[in-house]
């Protein structure tokens, strides 16, 4: 499956929800918008992050195994998240969701 191999990271994997926007020796900050209902396309985390939610929202990860898991984040409340090679995430808030990943290089 497209799942199986490593994936991109989010903004080459996913450019219609994760777009780059800095980027230097030390850090990247990606902001992400995952439109209600939507599931963006396969990709990774190959830095270690923390995203910042802007909104309280429920994004269901797919992993390349079939597993899912729940990721309910509330607006305000940094956490960090794992270095992953492949998944997709889809947003089954029922509006749109808003967060800022910072990766560490």
């Amino acid at each position: 499956s497209a799942l199986a191999a490593a994936a991109p990271p989010t903004f080459e994997g996913a450019p219609e929800t994760y777009k780059m926007i800095f980027d230097n020796d030390k850090f990247r900050v990606i902001s992400a918008t995952w439109k209600a209902g939507t599931t963006d396309k396969p990709h990774g985390h190959p830095l270690a992050f923390v995203v910042y939610p802007l909104d309280d929202c429920t994004i269901r990860v797919h992993n390349p195994d079939g597993s899912t898991r729940d990721v309910v984040s509330k607006a305000g409340v940094p956490t960090p998240g794992p270095v992953s090679e492949s998944h997709t995430a889809e947003n089954i808030t029922g509006k749109d969701c808003h967060a800022i990943f910072v990766e560490r290089k």
